[in-house]
């Protein structure tokens, strides 16, 4: 998927910050553990909102790892970010020495709903207070391109940057304009993303979802592909990778731990589910045509599974639309319904998973739904991971606003 021939963009590191675990290590274990990371709001102003079980961060102290000078100015999905891509340029080995000019480093992040937190405090000091009290920060801290400019600023990258303000898919949509910015010569992208929608302000927000899952019990909440299905159960976090240009990499021994092969994206509009089955089979198809993939050569599908049965119905279908008779046979999984759906940070989670699965060998569990209750021709992996030879993973993602995306990963380069 690069403008210039011979040139791959492949994942170097990968930098996490989500309720299953902070760091790629600690998530990778609760996702194949299949554990689940959903329990009861407990952000500060939510108690009495109808939203009662959400995916929160746990364990995660900004200051242990931002400067103070970052902390007063940002958000907490910048927080997020700041720190997962951190641990992502730590993972790949990627430090300012291996760097050979500041303009060959990007930055992508995508964004579906910025700063909620920090906007919101600072409009209840204006109308509480007055004007003075509200501090500088306002006019950048809630912006969707906020993350992208504080690691830029603070990575000292000078190449590309860019942002992604989309529907929940934009998460694969950033991965895929990071491969093609490699492509077209810049050595390396530090791209992903990360929300923060739990606070009270977002919350209220969320719902006029009609979506959005209601559910007291965290086990219950959100139960995609089955009969139960009841709506998704929000979540913050994300992820942030390294993509970089395979040859570079290679030459500063750096880890070449998936190659970004294919992608493609379509618009069918704003929760017409009937119609996201033909959206998202295309989508499947184009990135499968990038790529080069065969539809049986995908060893594993990680699903959007958004928990609406009009939704799931859709998906199934269009994965049997995507990949015939493979379609019914290829080990479909859904770690989310652990950790809940952190909108555009959700499909690079699954990204980083579907890496880390392919490097582990083991297709991870769907957290909370059993075998006996899925409603759809799809082997649907529950209970525990399932060990397979994974050489190729179809990441999947859908938005309430109507957009489908694909992205296909090869193991290693």
């Amino acid at each position: 998927m690069n403008a210039r021939q011979g040139r791959r963009a492949v994942v170097t590191g990968i930098g996490v910050v989500a309720p299953g675990g902070v760091g790629a290590e600690a998530f990778w274990k609760s996702v194949a553990d299949g554990v689940g990371a959903l329990d009861r709001v407990t952000r500060e102003g939510c108690g009495h909102l109808p939203l009662k079980v959400a995916g929160e961060v746990r364990g995660f102290d900004p200051a242990a790892v931002i400067e103070e000078r970052y902390l007063v100015q940002t958000d907490r999905f910048t927080h997020y970010a700041m720190a997962a891509t951190t641990m992502a340029l730590d993972d790949a080995r990627l430090g300012r020495a291996d760097v050979a000019s500041p303009y060959s480093v990007g930055v992508v992040t995508a964004a579906g709903s910025g700063g909620g937190e920090f906007g919101q405090r600072e409009l209840q000091n204006l109308w509480g207070q007055g004007s003075r009290y509200v501090g500088p920060y306002q006019s950048i801290a809630w912006f969707y391109a906020a993350s992208t400019g504080q690691i830029s600023i603070r990575g000292g990258f000078k190449g590309p940057c860019g942002v992604v303000a989309a529907d929940e898919s934009g998460g694969l949509d950033a991965l895929a304009h990071a491969a093609r910015t490699v492509g077209r010569g810049t050595g390396t992208v530090v791209v992903g993303a990360a929300e923060a929608p739990l606070a009270p302000y977002s919350v209220v927000c969320q719902l006029g979802y009609p979506e959005l899952s209601t559910g007291e019990d965290p086990e219950c909440a959100y139960l995609p592909f089955t009969s139960a299905a009841r709506g998704f159960v929000p979540a913050e976090g994300g992820a942030m990778l390294v993509v970089e240009d395979e040859e570079a990499a290679r030459r500063r021994d750096a880890p070449l731990r998936a190659t970004v092969a294919g992608h493609a994206a379509t618009f069918t509009g704003a929760s017409r589910w009937d119609r996201s089955r033909e959206g998202l089979a295309r989508a499947i198809r184009g990135a499968l045509e990038e790529a080069g993939c065969r539809p049986e050569e995908v060893d594993v599908v990680f699903a959007d599974a958004l928990g609406v049965a009009e939704a799931d119905r859709a998906e199934a279908l269009a994965i049997a639309d995507a990949l015939g008779a493979h379609g019914r046979r290829v080990p479909v999984t859904a770690p989310k319904t652990g950790t809940g759906r952190a909108y555009c940070g959700a499909p690079v989670l699954d990204a980083a998973a579907a890496v880390l699965a392919m490097e582990n060998g083991l297709v991870p569990p769907t957290p909370n739904v059993h075998a006996h209750e899925v409603r759809h021709d799809l082997d649907l992996v529950t209970g525990r991971a399932r060990p397979a030879d994974l050489r190729t993973a179809l990441v999947l993602s859908r938005g309430l606003m109507g957009t489908n995306a694909a992205l296909v990963l090869r193991h290693g380069a």
